[in-house]
């Protein structure tokens, strides 16, 4: 399950790539070593402009580094979600972590009705409206099942 898989994005100026190579240490389980990181290439010359490394899991359990989900790109930050269920916002000038948001825990919805949020490995994150939509949970060993918005203005 490796290499670009869900999709990158393109800003006018570089295009952006985040890598799955998830591999599993032994059935289903994820090796917390291997996969993810996040690149920018030139799209006139195909060189690399930065490379962002993958994450690290620490003692998660059910984690890898592994960033297979879409990514999102809007002037100055590019997101990208991880199968640890973290979603990071890079700089695109030379792929540093702006922001990250853990989406691993409990929340309790606007219906008032608990998710569980999980790994991000799937459709990437959606801006619009000075909001940043982002679901979290997936099959791939961190489950959940909430749809998360973010506000700049922190509301």
């Amino acid at each position: 399950m490796g290499g670009k898989q869900l999709g990158s994005a393109y800003d006018g100026h570089h295009m952006y790539y985040a890598v799955s190579d998830l591999t599993f240490a032994s059935g289903w389980a994820a090796d917390p070593k291997v996969g993810g990181g996040l690149f920018a290439l030139n799209v006139e010359t195909g060189a690399q402009v930065w490379a962002a490394p993958p994450p690290v899991c620490g003692d998660r359990p059910s984690c890898s580094p592994a960033q297979s989900a879409a990514i999102s790109v809007i002037p100055g930050v590019v997101f990208s979600g991880g199968v640890d269920g973290r979603l990071r916002a890079y700089s695109t000038n030379d792929g540093k972590v702006l922001w990250e948001f853990d989406t691993l825990h409990e929340f309790t919805g606007v219906n008032a009705i608990k998710g569980r949020g999980g790994a991000l490995d799937s459709g990437g994150p959606t801006i619009a409206g000075g909001m940043l939509f982002v679901g979290s949970g997936y099959w791939s060993g961190l489950p959940g099942n909430v749809l998360l918005a973010f506000s700049v203005d922190g509301e």
